[in-house]
């Protein structure tokens, strides 16, 4: 049996050029379709794809009053406007300079006194909003997705996890004031997966060695992006740097 790989892999010289090129897809997407259903992500990879969002909503001739996003995860026990909760970050980043209605943008409750509750009311949510047209990715240096570490087996809808140290030394530089949380409530892999098209971005040397297995590697729990193989729509989004391992 032959294995087909259906990801498109797309290399560009700057975090930059990524950004636009990502921003023109989900632009479009709104343009064609002013409802649809977006999945965005967070950390500094998509920061410049952001960016160009807003440009090209600010160049006119597209709203997002009727788009609905939901967002990969959430750290728990910290409250949804201190800087570094995912809430604040989107704001800050994305929604306050667009059109977007407050009802329409979603995030997983990492506050939520009954965790498993929350994540199924947020599956729900989801599933009851047809799916998500285009989902945004990052991947960690150790090739997580959302918050889905490595693991003995690919998870199914949104779940708390407990985050890897070093997940947590990725991201502790960020916070100055507070310890890291060690917990975060995140889509599953399951979830991801059913979304219709996936863009995953990933720039800087860090990245190279997931990428690299990724791509080129069995997929294995181990390497939670390498899921991505079995996807029907994928698109990878690559500066030099993130490629360089790469054998083809």
């Amino acid at each position: 049996m032959i294995r087909v790989i259906q990801m498109i892999i797309k290399t560009f010289k700057t975090a930059e050029e990524i950004g636009v090129a990502v921003a023109e897809i989900f632009t479009n997407q709104v343009k064609e379709n002013p409802a649809s259903v977006l999945g965005l992500a967070t950390g500094a990879t998509p920061i410049p794809t952001y960016n160009n969002i807003i440009k090209n909503y600010n160049d006119g001739g597209v709203s997002f009053k009727d788009v609905k996003t939901y967002n990969l995860d959430e750290y728990c026990n910290l409250p949804k406007e201190d800087k570094n909760s995912y809430y604040t970050f989107m704001h800050k980043q994305l929604f306050d300079s667009l059109d977007i209605l407050e009802e329409n943008v979603h995030f997983l409750d990492g506050n939520a006194v009954n965790t498993e509750a929350e994540c199924k009311r947020y599956d729900d949510e989801i599933n009851a909003a047809g799916g998500i047209d285009i989902q945004l990715l990052g991947i960690g240096n150790n090739a997580h997705i959302g918050f889905n570490e490595p693991a003995d087996e690919f998870t199914n809808g949104s779940f708390k996890v407990t985050l890897t140290q070093s997940t947590i030394d990725a991201n502790k530089i960020y916070f100055d004031e507070n310890p890291m949380p060690t917990h975060a409530l995140t889509m599953g892999i399951k979830q991801i997966m059913s979304a219709k098209k996936i863009i995953l971005i990933a720039t800087g040397p860090k990245k190279a060695e997931a990428i690299k297995n990724m791509i080129e590697g069995p997929v294995t729990a181990q390497v939670p992006a390498s899921i991505l193989q079995e996807h029907d729509d994928v698109l990878i989004f690559l500066d030099e740097d993130a490629a360089s391992l790469l054998s083809k």
